[in-house]
C-alpha cells in the first residue's frame, strides 16, 4: 500500500513542476527602455520649430584674455636730480597737473656751486689770455717781440677756451639752462640752488623724495605721466598667438567701469614667448580723454580672429544638458535626437560645430528650448 502511494505523490509533484514551466514560458517579455534622446512630437507642435540644414559660414573666433591697463611708456617720464644735494622744497603733489619745465622741487647743491665756481674761475682766465694775446699782436706789430712769442700766448689762449667750454658743458650736465649760464657770467655771483623739473607735460603719479632727503643724480624723484592715452597690456598664450597680429582692431572690457567696453588696436606683438609663462606679451592703445582708464585696473581683452568658413549653428539652436551642449537632429517629419556636439567660441551669434555634425543635417535652429521641455516630459511620464 505504501508504494502506490508514493508514486502517487510523485507524479503530482512533476506535474506541478512542469505547470509552473509552462507559466513562466507563457509570460511576455520586458519592454526596451526608452531612448532618453528621442522626441517624437505632434503635427501641432511643428509649426513652434524653425528646422534648417547646417552649413557653412564665415565666423572668427574670438579670443579672450585677462590684461592690465597700464601707462602709455612713449608718454611717461621718470625725473631725478640732475646734482647731489639735500631737497629743500617740494613743489608738486601726488595727482597734479604739471607743465614742461614747471619746478617740481628745489634742492641745495654743494657740487653745483663748485661747478659755478670754476666755471667762473676758467671765465676770468679766458679773458686775461684773449687781453694777453691782444697785447702780444701790438708789440708783435711793433717789431717788440718775436713770433715765437706771439705763438706762445696763442696758444695758452686756446687752452683758456677749451678749459672755459669744458666747464660750461659741465654746468649743462648740472642741470643750468643757457640763460641761467649767461645770467652767471653777467653777474659772477654763485648760487647752490637746483630745480628738478618735469620734462612734459602731464600728471605727478610717484612721487619718491621728501623735504631735507639728500638725493642723487641716479635716483628717480618723479614720475609723470601723459595718461590722455594708456596702453592695456596682456599675455595671449603661445598656442593662440597665431591669432593676433600688429595694426589689428582690439576690444577690451573694464570691470571697474560696469563692464565697459572699449576699442582701440593692437599696437605691439612681441617677437619672443615668456619662458616662463609661455605667453607673448601683445599691447593695445587706448584713447583716455576723460581720464576714467587708471593704471593697474584689471581688464579683459579680446581680440577677433581671422574669419574662416566653419560649419556652424546659430547660438539658439545649442542645448545645455548635463554641462554638455547638444543640438537636436530631426530624423524623420515627427522625430527629433539630440544629439552631443562640440563647439568652438561664438561670433556673431554662431557657433561652429567641431565635432558631432555633418553638413546638411536638418537642425532645430528655433524652438530648440520647447523641444528640449517636450523630451523632458515625456520622459517624466514615462
Amino acid at each position: 500500500m505504501k508504494r502506490p502511494l508514493l508514486t502517487i505523490l510523485a507524479a503530482a509533484l512533476i506535474s506541478a513542476a512542469l505547470g509552473g514551466c509552462q507559466e513562466q514560458k507563457a509570460a511576455p517579455a520586458a519592454a526596451p527602455p526608452a531612448d532618453p534622446g528621442l522626441v517624437t512630437v505632434q503635427p501641432e507642435f511643428l509649426p513652434r520649430l524653425k528646422i534648417v540644414p547646417a552649413g557653412e559660414i564665415e565666423t572668427a573666433e574670438t579670443l579672450r584674455v585677462p590684461a592690465r591697463i597700464e601707462v602709455d611708456e612713449q608718454r611717461v617720464a621718470r625725473i631725478g636730480a640732475a646734482v647731489t644735494g639735500r631737497v629743500t622744497q617740494i613743489h608738486a603733489t601726488l595727482g597734479q597737473r604739471v607743465k614742461r619745465g614747471e619746478a617740481l622741487a628745489t634742492l641745495h647743491s654743494a657740487e653745483l656751486s663748485a661747478a659755478q665756481l670754476a666755471y667762473l674761475k676758467a671765465l676770468s682766465q679766458m679773458e686775461l689770455q684773449r687781453r694777453a694775446v691782444d697785447r702780444a699782436k701790438l708789440l708783435f706789430a711793433s717789431d717788440v717781440i718775436g713770433s715765437a712769442e706771439l705763438h706762445k700766448r696763442e696758444s695758452e689762449l686756446a687752452q683758456a677756451q677749451a678749459e672755459m667750454q669744458a666747464a660750461h658743458g659741465q654746468l649743462g650736465v648740472l642741470g643750468m639752462t643757457g640763460s641761467a649760464t649767461a645770467k652767471l657770467a653777467a653777474t659772477r655771483a654763485v648760487h647752490s640752488l637746483s630745480s628738478i623739473t618735469a620734462t612734459l607735460d602731464g600728471a605727478v603719479i610717484e612721487r619718491k623724495v621728501t623735504p631735507g632727503q639728500v638725493v642723487q643724480p641716479a635716483d628717480a624723484l618723479f614720475t609723470v605721466a601723459d595718461l590722455s592715452h594708456v596702453w592695456l597690456v596682456a599675455e595671449v598664450p603661445e598656442q593662440q598667438a597665431a591669432l593676433v597680429k600688429q595694426g589689428e582692431a582690439a576690444q577690451a572690457e573694464i570691470p571697474a567701469l560696469n563692464g565697459k567696453r572699449i576699442e582701440g588696436r593692437l599696437i605691439y606683438v612681441a617677437d619672443t614667448v615668456d619662458p616662463g609663462r609661455r605667453t607673448v606679451t601683445v599691447r593695445m592703445d587706448v584713447e583716455n580723454p576723460d581720464r576714467l582708464l587708471k593704471p593697474e585696473m584689471l581688464a579683459s581683452m579680446l581680440i577677433q580672429g581671422t574669419p574662416q568658413r566653419r560649419l556652424a549653428v546659430p547660438a539658439a539652436a545649442v542645448v545645455r544638458e548635463d554641462n554638455k551642449d547638444h543640438v537636436f537632429v530631426r530624423l524623420d517629419e515627427r522625430r527629433f535626437r539630440l544629439r552631443p556636439v562640440t563647439l568652438g567660441q561664438e561670433s556673431n551669434g554662431h557657433v561652429p560645430v567641431l565635432t558631432g555634425l555633418k553638413p546638411g543635417e536638418a537642425v532645430v535652429t528655433e524652438g530648440a528650448f520647447h523641444l528640449d521641455n517636450e523630451r523632458k516630459r515625456k520622459e517624466l511620464e514615462g
